[in-house]
């Protein structure tokens, strides 16, 4: 499956951004997917993960403020962020495994196939 993410930009301290992320092919329904970002000199962590049922997990210091969404007819994840600080300020990537578990939603390694990530910018 190929990934490509899109949707990032500047924003000011307290906006939103919704991010997409776009696959190919026509088994998308069958795979978990994930949220990452990585920021200059830091590595990549996990942000948020949506399961094939729609089950999600989120990382504790985006709770309340993300959230995840798939549109399996459009073979499209979303990611929602609300109340955007400038911590979050990363290059966001987008990840899929094929009919990945909730319990593993946070590991890198759970995801076979990553987008090229798109930058999200949060001016103080």
């Amino acid at each position: 499956v190929q990934l490509q993410a899109f949707g990032g930009g500047l924003v000011q301290a307290g906006g939103s951004l919704r991010l997409s992320c776009a696959a190919s092919g026509r088994t998308f329904s069958t795979y978990t997917m994930g949220w990452f970002r990585q920021a200059p000199g830091k590595e990549r962590e996990f942000v948020a993960g949506i399961t094939t049922s729609g089950g999600t997990d989120y990382a504790d210091s985006v709770k309340g403020r993300f959230t995840a969404s798939r549109e399996n007819a459009k073979n499209t994840v979303y990611l929602q962020m609300n109340s955007l600080k400038p911590e979050d300020t990363a290059v966001y990537y987008c990840a899929a495994d094929r009919g990945g578990s909730i319990l593993y939603l946070h590991r890198v390694s759970t995801y076979d196939y990553w987008g090229q990530g798109t930058l999200v910018t949060v001016s103080s």
